[in-house]
């Protein structure tokens, strides 16, 4: 399994969850209602999940309204992502990798 880091970018007037990939940085942002962005990243993610499991790992010192919203995002976040994870696995829509010995 791969643990990616997510960060919380905060602005004055606004807030963004950053789900970083390698080089592919995923946003959400916080302070608006955008569904059709959130359901993007999903999406995303779904084509990382086949390459692999993953999970991410929230990096943030300030302990504010989004760093508990985000820390309780990304716990949901992962128990979602190790679901359809194994789902993909039960569905055979995904190779198991093979020990290579």
């Amino acid at each position: 399994m791969e643990t990616h880091n997510a960060t919380i970018d905060r602005k004055e007037l606004s807030a963004t969850l950053k789900l970083a990939l390698g080089e592919t940085v995923l946003d959400i942002v916080l302070t608006e209602d955008r569904p059709n962005d959130v359901k993007s990243v999903f999406n995303k993610l779904l084509e990382q999940l086949k390459k692999g499991e993953i999970e991410f790992n929230l990096t943030d010192d300030k302990e504010d309204l989004y760093h508990h919203i985000c820390k309780e995002y990304i716990t949901q976040l992962n128990a979602e992502l190790k679901s359809t994870y194994s789902e993909l696995q039960d569905n055979g829509l995904i190779q198991l990798k093979k020990d290579c010995a």
